[in-house]
């Protein structure tokens, strides 16, 4: 797996651990939230994957943006699929989202590229 993947899945987990071990009402309430938002309903898990991707990289979360692109790229999402909601993302947010373009790309690739 790629040392960018490990590491920021790594930082993720411990971090959400440590913040939910405090045992806060609101925290653990919007964690389950975005949770139960994601799961299948009447738009499937890749449609609401490729749909966070596109509103984190409008508001441009690069946290956002990795957690995304590895849900769909767990879920099935192909690189043309991604590419697109990563262009309608772009058209959306304008072009101070291309930074961000960029850094996705390259987290993509890493995705593709990891072993096992």
């Amino acid at each position: 797996m790629s040392n960018q993947i490990e590491e920021f899945n790594a930082y993720r987990s411990k971090m959400n651990e440590k913040l939910l071990g405090d045992n806060n009402k609101i925290i653990k309430r919007i964690f389950n939230l975005d949770t139960n938002a994601f799961a299948p309903g009447a738009l499937d898990v890749k449609t609401k994957e490729l749909l966070g991707l596109v509103a984190s990289a409008v508001l441009r979360c690069d946290d956002c943006v990795k957690y995304h692109l590895e849900s769909s790229h767990k879920v099935g999402a192909s690189k043309e699929e991604v590419m697109e909601t990563l262009g309608i993302a772009t058209l959306v947010g304008g072009t101070i989202v291309v930074p961000h373009l960029r850094k996705a790309y390259e987290y993509w690739e890493a995705l593709e590229n990891q072993q096992g």
